[in-house]
């Protein structure tokens, strides 16, 4: 257990949790049917990309840090969750908690980022594609995939060593899990540092990422204006799985930090629940289905390896 500076402190109580008696087993039940699907659809995507040599391309190796990514987020989620479901008692220890802050904001950070390489490398294969191969190298794409990866475990890291530092007065979390701002403002005193660090952090956050993807778009719209319908038809497909992915992210990180940060009682209580939940579990649960379904070169794949093994299959039984 974390020694919280003079606090007495060593768990917290989350309040937002309804008492719905035996209905809690259907919920337990939906529960664990989403996070079957979310790691059955991300590690097959992972084997496959791994697997197949024609898929060893800097777009296709950042698909499969971004499905990494879905199951680090979805776990740091759904095993406390299902917990949860069944408890009667809905507290977590101080430790556990600070944990599940680090896996969770750790997530939201390198998706956003991964998100914004992503974008990154549709501008240079759209606009630029005799460049493509010289810009966007395997070597290129490891090395962002690592400096992405390192870099959301240290601000985290650091932003968790000044938490800890904290005298908390209260040990009520109005949430379904452990939530950063909502720990701080717990505090007692003495949470000017913090504040300005999360101030920051969630500045680099945000902007750092957000540059590169309105830069991409910005001149992916400017080709698709002026090019030929192949231009605007290869634009559509290539860009549509990743820009429904990134607004569907961008939309439950925003109601999540809305929700912590202002008065939200005014929206229903359930729906409130649903949308805290939402980056959490529809985004690994979708980006799956949508890369899988809308890039041609996976779906071909995938199908070729469904028809060796239903031959071999019938080879057996003959």
């Amino acid at each position: 257990m974390l020694n919280l500076n003079s606090s007495m402190v060593s768990y917290f109580i989350l309040g937002a949790y309804l008492d719905v008696g035996n209905i809690r087993y259907l919920f337990f039940l939906i529960t664990i049917l989403l996070y079957m699907v979310i790691l059955l659809v991300n590690t097959s995507l992972i084997v496959l990309i791994s697997m197949n040599r024609s898929l060893h391309e800097p777009m296709y190796v950042l698909l499969c840090s971004l499905f990494v990514n879905e199951l680090y987020g979805s776990t740091s989620l759904f095993p406390f969750l299902l917990t949860q479901i069944l408890s009667d008692v809905h507290t977590v220890s101080v430790s556990f908690c600070f944990l599940q802050i680090f896996t969770v904001y750790s997530y939201a950070n390198i998706e956003f980022c991964t998100l914004a390489i992503m974008s990154y490398d549709r501008y240079l294969a759209i606009c630029n594609p005799l460049q493509y191969n010289t810009h966007m190298t395997l070597k290129m794409v490891f090395l962002s995939i690592a400096l992405i990866w390192l870099y959301s475990f240290v601000k985290i890291i650091v932003t968790l060593s000044l938490n800890i530092r904290l005298t908390l007065c209260e040990n009520i979390l109005n949430n379904l899990y452990c939530h950063n701002y909502l720990v701080v403002k717990l505090a007692c005193s003495g949470t000017e540092v913090s504040n300005i660090y999360g101030i920051c952090t969630t500045v680099l956050t945000v902007f750092v990422p957000l540059f590169p993807i309105l830069f991409s778009y910005i001149k992916i719209l400017q080709v698709c204006f002026s090019g030929s319908n192949q231009t605007r038809q290869k634009a559509v497909s290539t860009c549509t799985p990743h820009l429904a992915s990134l607004m569907n992210f961008t939309f439950g990180c925003c109601f999540e930090i809305l929700q912590s940060r202002f008065d939200m009682t005014h929206v229903p209580r359930v729906l409130r629940i649903i949308l805290s939940l939402y980056f959490l579990i529809i985004q690994p649960l979708m980006n799956p289905f949508m890369y899988g379904l809308q890039m041609s070169k996976i779906r071909e794949t995938f199908l070729f390896y469904y028809k060796v093994i239903i031959s071999e299959r019938g080879a057996v039984k003959v």
